[in-house]
Parts: structure tokens; sequence; C-alpha cells
């Protein structure tokens, strides 16, 4: 097998992985997976916003995850940890799914994006946007974008500093798809300021606090 073939499988497996994840542990708030190759087998980091959910009661949940990643994906003695999100309001992956499943629940697509505006904003985000897209009030599908803030469209500081995701759901209606971009509180290349030397100061020394 050569070198493209294989990256280009493992990458197709880890994306299976992540789906079945993502579908399975939807409402325990899943963020991601990452995958650890160790001496002992493979290690598995889950990333969720409810971690008791994926454990399970006496870590029957956990247990069967480990099952299915050994026979249906091929790993070697799957070791299995879950990481807690931090701040969940600040993951688009999260925030999608939330929207998601109010939808689900009946919410109007409206409310439903607001809150989770208002949500992420309240976390400290410094921008967010979030599309829906599909039968909204029509039989013609359309979308509609709701944004607080700013949030990066091209450039280097947005692969970094905007995370994104996208959720679909079926309602009777059809096929919702849910997109959320969110512009993380972090410092970019564009927030950097040309200090000019008060009298007295020298260039050096400016730069040096």
């Amino acid at each position: 097998m050569s070198v493209v073939k294989f990256f280009i499988n493992k990458s197709i497996k880890n994306m299976l992985i992540d789906n079945y994840l993502q579908k399975e542990l939807r409402r325990a708030g899943y963020a991601g997976v990452e995958f650890q190759k160790t001496p002992l087998g493979d290690r598995v980091v889950i990333y969720a916003e409810r971690p008791g959910l994926v454990i399970g009661r006496q870590g029957l949940t956990i247990k069967e995850l480990a099952r299915v990643l050994e026979v249906k994906f091929g790993f070697e003695n799957p070791q299995i940890a879950v990481v807690p999100v931090q701040v969940p309001e600040l993951n688009a992956r999260i925030m999608a799914n939330r929207i998601a499943m109010a939808l689900e629940k009946g919410i109007h697509f409206r409310r439903a994006a607001f809150v989770a505006l208002r949500q992420i904003m309240e976390a400290g985000a410094r921008g967010a946007e979030i599309i829906i897209r599909g039968k909204l009030t029509s039989e013609r599908a359309r979308y509609e974008k709701f944004r607080a803030g700013t949030v990066l469209k091209a450039g280097e500081p947005s692969k970094y500093a905007v995370d994104r995701a996208v959720a679909h759901v079926l309602l009777k209606p059809g096929v919702y798809g849910i997109k959320v971009n969110i512009f993380l509180p972090v410092n970019t290349v564009d927030d950097i300021s040309i200090v000019k030397p008060q009298q007295g100061e020298t260039v050096g020394a400016v730069a040096n606090q």
C-alpha cells in the first residue's frame, strides 16, 4: 500500500468513526475525537459536554463503545478517555447540535438561533454566525442568517480563530441544515498595534515592554 493510499484510508476510517460517535453521543454533547497510538493499544479521546452520558451507568456505554471500536473499526485494545468541554458555548459542533435538538422539540428556528447566539456571545466569543437552511416558512427551501459581532471569512486567522460546524436534522418538512461559525476569544495578527514611543524613550525600550 502506498503512503498516499494509507493516509487516505486512515482519514476515511477516522471520518466514519466520528460520524458514528456523533450519532450515538449526540445527547451527550459530543464535540470531537482524537486517536493516539500507544504500546498498550489504541487510545481514543472523546470530548463531550456531558461526560457522564458517554460513560453510562456503571460504565456500560463506554464499554459498548470500546467493543464497537474493536469489532467494527478494527482498533487494537481500545482505551477510551472522556474529556469534558470547558466552555460548550464556544464549541461550534455542540451549539449546532443544540439548535438541531431544539428544532426537533418544535421550537421555532428563529428562537432557537437567537438563544444560541446569545449564549455564544455571553460566553465571550468575539462574534458568531448561524445559518439555517431548509423549508423554513414555505414549501420552497431557503436560508436565514443570524449574526452578532464579527466573524472572519478569509485569511490565515480564520483558520485557527474561527470554529466551524454543520449539523442536520430531519423534520416533517424535510432536512434542515444548521451551520455555526464562532469567532473565538483569541488574539490574531489583526490585533497587533504599533505603540509610539513616548518622549525620551527609545524604540527598543518600547518593544521590550
